[in-house]
Parts: C-alpha cells; sequence; structure tokens
C-alpha cells in the first residue's frame, strides 16, 4: 500500500520535472497495479510484496530488453530500457551483498535442518519466501546449491 502512494508520488514529481521517461516507467507500474487489483477478485489494496514482484518483473524485462538492442546494434533502444530499469529500482528494496546473502542462506538452512542437496526444495521455499526483493532467485539457488554441496 505505501508502495503503491510512493509510485503515484512519483508520478506526479516527474510530470511537474517533466521527467518522460519516469513519468511513463510509474505510469506502466502503475497500469500494471490496477490490472491486479481488477483481476478475479476485486482488491481494495494490494500488499507491497506484490506490487514488489510487479516492479522486479519490469525490471528483469528492461534488462533482458537492454540486453538484446545491444547485441542489435541498437543503442538508442537499450539506453531507453536501461533508463527504466534505473528508475524501477529506486523502487525496489535494497539488494543483499553477496555477504548478506551467504548469510541469510545460512540462517535458513539451519532454520529447516537441511543437510544435503536433498533438502534443496525445503531451503528454497523458505529462502524466497524471506528474501522476496532482496535478492533474486537464480542468486539464492545458487548460493543454496553452494552451501549444501
Amino acid at each position: 500500500m505505501e508502495l503503491e502512494k510512493k509510485i503515484s508520488a512519483g508520478i506526479m514529481e516527474a510530470m511537474k520535472a517533466k521527467d518522460a521517461v519516469k513519468r511513463d516507467t510509474l505510469r506502466n507500474v502503475k497500469k500494471l497495479i490496477i490490472e491486479a487489483k481488477t483481476a478475479g477478485t476485486e482488491i481494495a489494496e494490494l500488499p507491497d510484496a506484490d506490487v514488489v514482484k510487479i516492479i522486479q518483473k519490469l525490471a528483469k524485462q528492461g534488462s533482458d530488453s537492454a540486453a538484446i538492442y545491444q547485441q542489435q546494434g541498437r543503442q538508442d533502444l537499450a539506453d531507453y530500457e536501461l533508463a527504466q530499469v534505473n528508475v524501477l529500482r529506486e523502487y525496489l528494496p535494497r539488494q543483499l551483498s553477496p555477504e548478506e546473502l551467504t548469510a541469510a542462506v545460512k540462517a535458513v538452512i539451519e532454520q529447516v535442518g537441511a543437510t544435503s542437496m536433498k533438502d534443496m526444495g525445503k531451503v528454497m521455499g523458505v529462502a524466497s519466501k524471506q528474501l522476496a526483493g532482496q535478492a533474486e532467485g537464480k542468486d539464492i539457488s545458487a548460493k543454496v546449491k553452494e552451501l549444501l554441496s
């Protein structure tokens, strides 16, 4: 709920500052939030965790698109996508450093009582929920594999 209000305020700021990239990026986020609220059952407020998932998805798509544009020699389009990704990152929680990620995953392994790779599913389930928005799933998975091996 707070994040949604922050995004709405960001749209207003971008409009006043005539920052088209930020305005358009945040409007797209707002559109997806509204769609999520109206899909299926009516939801008055979308939890911040769901808003973070929407922003993460858009940031990942933008990064992937920028990489494709760079491969195709379209630096102008890549720069635009990267500018949008930078705007989205302002609204995401701070990402964990590699050391913090290692410590967090070790704590989850101890909490679950995992001892081998057979327990990876249990560890990933808990770690993914606890670290949502703070680290990417592939990074969490790699760290779990490293620590359980």
